[in-house]
């Protein structure tokens, strides 16, 4: 007889291997398991859309990751450049759309990567994960089970709990240059193709 601590399931492809994996996380075990959504608050919706009940999607969710891979800024040849005024206010915009009360300022300067023989002339070497984290708590909770839930209105409390946002995160790390900020709105760019029924919540990304 197996007693794990931990279950992995894989991926939620379906409605059975949703209500697989809701089911034994009502047993009290620690579930992990991986979604296709584009962004953390997605998962509700897409949970529900699975024939998942709103009830019990607010009481076996504790945390939503969202994550996406940016090439980092190679270190043997980073520079920074002075940004223009037009980038400037295309990044605040984009900012203030998605999260109106950041507190992020944009920086006049951002760096990249020259391109030299240790990143075979690409600026680039290596990756790292940009992140959207939310936290499931009781008001969360209270919400998901509400008639009237909309995603909108999940992001905006997730927001006003201080969830940040992928884009403000790869924002974040292109300012203090481990990434370039054309990276980070190339991968918000694929995650708008990749999945188009729930493109980026509120404000596509768009120049």
């Amino acid at each position: 007889r197996q007693d794990p601590n931990v279950i992995m399931v894989g991926e939620i492809r379906d409605e059975e291997t949703a209500e697989i994996a809701v089911h034994s996380a009502l047993t009290g075990h620690l579930l992990l398991s991986s979604l296709h959504t584009n962004d953390a608050a997605t998962t509700v919706p897409r949970l529900i859309d699975m024939k998942i009940p709103p009830f019990l999607v607010a009481a076996v969710l504790n945390v939503v990751i969202a994550q996406r891979l940016v090439r980092k800024i190679c270190l043997n040849c980073i520079e920074s450049y002075p940004i223009d005024e037009g980038l400037i206010q295309f990044l605040e915009k984009q900012l203030k759309e998605i999260n109106p009360d950041s507190k992020l300022k944009i920086p006049k300067f951002l760096y990249r990567g020259r391109g030299c023989p240790a990143c075979n002339h690409t600026g680039y070497q290596g990756r790292i994960g940009i992140f959207e984290v939310l936290n499931i708590d009781d008001e969360i909770r209270k919400l998901i089970v509400n008639p009237n839930f909309t995603l909108d209105a999940l992001n905006d409390l997730a927001k006003r709990k201080g969830m940040i946002s992928m884009f403000e995160d790869g924002l974040r790390k292109a300012m203090v240059g481990v990434t370039t900020i054309e990276e980070v709105l190339r991968v918000i760019r694929e995650v708008e193709t990749e999945y188009p029924e729930a493109s980026l919540q509120p404000g596509a990304l768009s120049v």
